[in-house]
């Protein structure tokens, strides 16, 4: 009975030393374990801190390269502006210049067709003194009073009264019909109209004044000016056309459009743009 009692206390001392390693082991397990778990962590932290700067840093590159891209596109559109103010104010000294020209040629025009009247005068010898005679012309009249009118219209324009310029030369077309002071008189009309801000009553004018009259004296005149019509309302195809006529007409070769259309073609022939759009849609884009 004694043995077994010692049986029985060596048996639960010596299960009280297993149960205390099997607990210290256990301790021991948990403590590597939640080790390992801190130093995962912490890994995972310090990539994820990694990986936040590195993105914050592509960020900051990317939103510098837009505000790059954006100036450029700022600046791009500046240059564009200017070069249409430039362009709208070379238009207009050009306009300007042709006018005073064509004011000038006219002049000489009107002082030489007097002198040619002058000199178309007969000299009758009456009693030995010498009278000159006119020769008789029914539309001397009617020419001399389209004269005056024309005149007057040309004054009318000058001062920027553009309706009553019109008017004017309106009256001097219904009055001769035909030859060259009815077709100037429609060339400055279309002027007219194309000052008032009408350019498509200007482009009907112009059209019917080309074509029924391909090598009259304000043919060239009025193909150039159709052309710049046609390219203010970005048709470029059409402007290109009435260029490509006054360069063919062989009436044009010794005008001034003839050199400007030369120019403008090969500009439009030139013309590349940077971001690969079509001049087309640029000048419509820029109409907007």
């Amino acid at each position: 009975m004694i043995v077994n009692l010692k049986t029985l206390s060596l048996g639960f001392v010596l299960a009280s030393f297993m149960l205390s390693g099997c607990s210290s082991i256990t301790m021991l397990r948990t403590k590597e374990m939640r080790a390992v778990g801190d130093d995962v962590i912490a890994k995972n932290d310090s990539a994820y801190k990694a990986l936040s700067a590195e993105n914050a840093a592509l960020r900051a590159e990317l939103d510098s390269v837009k505000a790059q891209l954006d100036a450029s596109a700022v600046a791009q559109k500046r240059l564009q502006a200017e070069v249409t103010v430039l362009s709208n104010r070379m238009s207009e000294e050009t306009v300007r210049r042709d006018t005073r020209q064509e004011e000038i040629i006219y002049r000489l025009d009107l002082l030489l067709g007097k002198s040619d009247k002058i000199l178309a005068k007969k000299v009758v010898v009456n009693n030995g003194v010498a009278s000159a005679v006119m020769e008789p012309d029914a539309n001397a009249e009617k020419m001399v009073e389209a004269e005056t009118m024309f005149n007057a219209a040309h004054s009318d324009y000058h001062r920027g009264e553009y309706k009553l310029a019109y008017n004017g030369f309106k009256q001097v077309y219904e009055l001769v019909k035909k030859g060259e002071m009815a077709e100037g008189a429609l060339y400055w009309m279309s002027l007219c109209l194309m000052e008032a801000n009408q350019p498509a009553k200007a482009k009907t004018l112009l059209t019917n004044l080309v074509d029924s009259n391909p090598n009259g004296m304000k043919a060239c005149a009025g193909m150039y000016k159709l052309a710049s019509i046609y390219g203010n309302e970005c048709n470029l195809d059409r402007k290109k056309q009435y260029l490509q006529m006054i360069l063919s007409n062989n009436t044009c070769a010794s005008t001034p459009e003839l050199e400007q259309a030369a120019i403008s073609l090969q500009e439009m022939l030139d013309f590349k743009s940077s971001d690969g759009r079509s001049a087309t849609e640029i000048c419509r884009e820029q109409m907007r």
